[in-house]
C-alpha cells in the first residue's frame, strides 16, 4: 500500500481502502498545518483536527503559542473544512516533558533544544495516545519532511523535506519505524510558497499568517531571565570565567547565562581577540572560554541514539547536522554499546554544543541521531 511517498497525499499513491483511513491532524493556527489538513480531506481521509493546549491559555497569551488567536485561527480552518475541532490540555505534560528539562539542561552546563523534547513527548507521544483512543489509524502534522517505503529493505524512511529551507527532519530523528508508519506529512513535497498559494486558493483565513520565530514558553527570547523566574537563589549556579590555563579572567552570575560556542555577553572586552565559550563546568560553575581555534572539536560522544532508517551495528559514513540551521558535514558514524554512537568529522572542527542533537543524513534520508553528551 505505502510502496511510494505517502506524504504528497496524491491519489495513486493510496487505495480507496487507505483513503477512508481516520487521521488525527494537528492544527497549530498557522499555515501549514492547515493546508495539511486540507490535504487530507482533498484525499479522502477521515479527519479529526486537534489543537494542543502548551505554554499558554485558550482565555489569553503567556507564551509565543496556544494564544486565543491561534486556538480560533485553528477552529476556523477546521469549520471550514467541514471537520471535527478539539483543544487537548497537555499544559501539565508540556511543563514536565519540556519546561522542566529545558531548565535542568541549563543548570548542567548543557544546551537543551526544546522543540525536540516536544516533538518525542508530545506530538509523537501523547497525541498518538489520544488518536488511539479515537481509533485513528495516522496522526498527521504540518512537518516539512517525508515518508517513504522502501519495499526492498521493508522498512519505512524519514526524508528531508522538499523545501530545503524549511526542512524539519531534524526535529524527527527520534520517530520508530511504527511512527513512520503511521505518520503522515501532507506538505512534506511542498515548498512554502507552495503552501501559502494553497492556503490562498482555499481561501484559507491563515493565508498570510507571518511564522513564529520564537520558542513558544520564552517569546522574548530572554532565556537566562526565564530560567531566573524558576530557580531558587540556592539553584543559581554561579562562578568563574578562566581561560584554557585556568587563568581567572572575571565572573559570572550563573551558568544558565551560557552555551557552548557563545561569543556575546561574556563581559570580556579588552582581550587582543574575540573569546568563546569552550566549555561549561556545571560542578564547579567554571566557564571556560578560548580563541576560534580553541573552539573547535574532532568529533562527539552522543548518547539514546535511535536508528530512524534501522538499527546499525557498523561503522558508517554520513553527514552529521549538529544544529538545525548548522550545515551538515561529513563524518564516520561508529555505533557503541547502551545505545551511544561516536562521530568523528572528517574535515571541518566545528564548535559542538551539549545538550543539542546530532542526526545523521545519507543524502536525503534521516539515518538516525542522537542526544550530544560531549565534544571528542
Amino acid at each position: 500500500m505505502f510502496s511510494t511517498q505517502h506524504s504528497a497525499l496524491s491519489t495513486q499513491h493510496f487505495s480507496s481502502e487507505a483513503r477512508s483511513k481516520r487521521v488525527l491532524a494537528a492544527l497549530s493556527g498557522g499555515v501549514d498545518s492547515a493546508v495539511a489538513a486540507a490535504l487530507l480531506v482533498e484525499a479522502g481521509y477521515e479527519v479529526i483536527a486537534i489543537s494542543m493546549l502548551l505554554a499558554g491559555n485558550a482565555d489569553g497569551h503567556d507564551g509565543g503559542c496556544c494564544s486565543i488567536d491561534d486556538f480560533q485561527d485553528a477552529r476556523r480552518v477546521a469549520e471550514q473544512l467541514d471537520i471535527p475541532y478539539y483543544v487537548l490540555n497537555l499544559k501539565e505534560a508540556f511543563r514536565s516533558r519540556v519546561i522542566d528539562v529545558f531548565t535542568n539542561e541549563y543548570l548542567h552546563g548543557r544546551t537543551p533544544n526544546p522543540c525536540l523534547l516536544c516533538n518525542r513527548d508530545l506530538k509523537f507521544d501523547l497525541l498518538w495516545q489520544r488518536a488511539r483512543e479515537l481509533e485513528a489509524h495516522f496522526v498527521a502534522t504540518g512537518h516539512y519532511a517525508r515518508v517513504t517505503y522502501d519495499q526492498q529493505n521493508d522498512s519505512y524512511q524519514l526524508q528531508r523535506g522538499t523545501d530545503q529551507q524549511k526542512d524539519q527532519s531534524y526535529f524527527l530523528f527520534t520517530l520508530s519505524q511504527a511512527q513512520l508508519a503511521r505518520t503522515l506529512f501532507p506538505v512534506g513535497h511542498l515548498t512554502k510558497t507552495e503552501v501559502r498559494e494553497k492556503a490562498r486558493t482555499l481561501g484559507l483565513r491563515v493565508a498570510e499568517k507571518p511564522e513564529s520565530q520564537d520558542i513558544c514558553f520564552v517569546p522574548d527570547g530572554d532565556y537566562a531571565r526565564f530560567i531566573e523566574q524558576r530557580l531558587s537563589a540556592e539553584q543559581v549556579k554561579a562562578g568563574e570565567i578562566v581561560d584554557q590555563d585556568g587563568q581567572v579572567l572575571s565572573t559570572h552570575e550563573g551558568i544558565h547565562r551560557f552555551t557552548v560556542g557563545q561569543r556575546r555577553g561574556l563581559g570580556l572586552g579588552g582581550l587582543a581577540e574575540p573569546r568563546y565559550v569552550t566549555h561549561i563546568d556545571a560542578q564547579s560553575g567554571r566557564v571556560m572560554v578560548g580563541t576560534r581555534d580553541q573552539l573547535g572539536t574532532r568529533g562527539l560522544l552522543a548518547k539514546e541514539v535511535n536508528w530512524t532508517a534501522g538499527t546499525q551495528t557498523k561503522e558508517t559514513r554520513a553527514a552529521v547536522k549538529i544544529r538545525y540551521r548548522h550545515p551538515a558535514l561529513p563524518a564516520r558514524i561508529i555505533p557503541q554499546a547502551e545505545g551511544k554512537a561516536v562521530v568523528w568529522f572528517e574535515k571541518s572542527s566545528p564548535a559542538v554544543t551539549p545538550g543539542q542533537a546530532a542526526v545523521f543524513y545519507d543524502g536525503e534520508r534521516v539515518l538516525g541521531g542522537g542526544w550530544i553528551e560531549r565534544a571528542l
